[in-house]
């Protein structure tokens, strides 16, 4: 593998660009574009710390990190540095449904009610599981949005949803449930299985897929997770700069809309570099991950991995990547395309190819599996973006992946 290494010099990054930043770690042969692109990611786009793994065929051949550990602070981004991956969660609570599928302990055609008695309220009786797995459930948003206080008690969490009534009549339409998800699918993963979500994906996926990925951090492992911040972009960028469409933009402003609504069921916004915050489980949005972690984990799901367990069989596999939701969404008011759990490969949220399956988290992380190319990807950042699906950053990565393979002899479907 070729090495890149910390010697307190400047790297030139894609096309002589100055980046200014150690950029640390390994790339196997052919690989080296991906670690062109990581390292313009901070000059160009504003990266301020990140890293990026992938995995081919269950081998690991990209584990790059680079820039600070801290959004705010100098101490420099360390081998196993692991951040917040917000909604590149769901991806992981998603497996924990299909596992459990998988085992023969939940039917995805069943209601939710069958397995949750307290959800058939307000008109949800014929709420499917396959509905809350593919946003098409329609409780994306809470009357009385949740103080974080009260948004980490799994209990007061489950009670709202539960008592909530639905915006659209269930099955019939889509929209993305940002932060509703956590309550849906952690409660119906409580109520199968009688243990926190958080204890059973540590005990289920991490340690078989061997994966560094918390959905509520210990204590012995916050001193690894890096605090988290806005990002600003670079005064000279060479970066295209774009402009939300119009209904996009009236959506995020208006404070009635069911967008803002869907992002304000957590109100005010929680601290995400509160240690209680971290070691609290909510699938939706507060995982947390090195980005060796999040790619291993993708990996698990699509083959055999490098010291670790696979997931999924292939049927579970092509059923993560079924589409079950496409067309315009009532949240994001873009056109949308989600599988059971995961959203799939789109002009809102481009991956490697129309065989990838993933999910990327608003303004940075990206985690995805591309089983025809046999890619698992996996990118943390400290810093997030105004993005909500598609992060330039990690759109860098993921295009200097399609050029590797190519380079290597792989044919990937061009992204459109």
């Amino acid at each position: 593998m070729d090495t890149t290494g910390r010697d307190g010099t400047r790297r030139e990054g894609t096309a002589g660009v100055d980046v200014g930043v150690d950029v640390n770690g390994t790339v196997a042969e052919g690989f080296e574009p991906v670690r062109e692109a990581f390292a313009a990611n901070f000059p160009l786009l504003g990266d301020r710390g990140g890293a990026v793994a992938v995995y081919r065929d269950g081998h690991k051949v990209v584990d790059l990190w680079g820039g600070t550990r801290d959004m705010d602070g100098t101490a420099p981004w360390e081998p196993g540095t692991a951040q917040i991956m917000r909604s590149a969660t769901k991806g992981v609570a998603a497996a924990a449904l299909l596992l459990l599928h998988q085992r023969g302990e939940l039917d995805l055609d069943a209601p939710v009610g069958a397995y949750w008695p307290e959800y058939k309220a307000a008109g949800k009786e014929q709420t499917l599981v396959r509905h809350l797995l593919a946003h098409r459930a329609g409780v994306p948003v809470l009357d009385r949005p949740l103080t974080p206080a009260e948004a980490v008690d799994p209990d007061l969490g489950a009670a709202a949803v539960a008592a909530q009534a639905p915006v659209w009549e269930p099955g019939t339409d889509h929209g993305y449930h940002a932060q509703t998800y956590s309550w849906t699918t952690g409660e119906l993963i409580r109520r199968i299985t009688g243990r926190p979500v958080g204890e059973w994906i540590a005990s289920e996926i991490a340690a078989p897929a061997g994966a560094d990925l918390w959905l509520g951090l210990p204590d012995a492992e916050q001193a690894r997770v890096g605090r988290v911040g806005p990002a600003v972009e670079p005064e000279t960028s060479g970066a295209l700069k774009t402009r939300p469409k119009r209904a996009v933009a009236e959506a995020y402003a208006d404070p009635d809309s069911l967008t803002r609504r869907a992002f304000a069921a957590i109100t005010p916004l929680p601290d995400e570099n509160d240690p209680a915050y971290r070691a609290a489980a909510l699938p939706a949005s507060n995982g947390i991950a090195t980005a060796d972690g999040l790619a291993r984990f993708y990996a698990s799901l699509i083959g055999d991995v490098d010291g670790g367990t696979r997931l999924f069989t292939p049927a579970t596999m092509e059923l993560a990547r079924a589409e079950q939701s496409a067309g315009p969404d009532r949240v994001l008011v873009v056109g949308t395309r989600f599988g059971l759990g995961y959203m799939l490969h789109g002009s809102a949220s481009p991956l490697l190819s129309p065989a990838s399956f993933g999910h990327p988290g608003r303004g940075g992380a990206l985690g995805f599996a591309d089983p025809e190319a046999g890619i698992a990807f996996g990118y943390v950042t400290n810093g997030f973006r105004q993005s909500v699906t598609a992060d330039p950053r990690a759109q860098a990565l993921v295009r200097a992946v399609r050029t590797a393979l190519a380079q290597t002899g792989s044919h990937v479907e061009r992204a459109g």
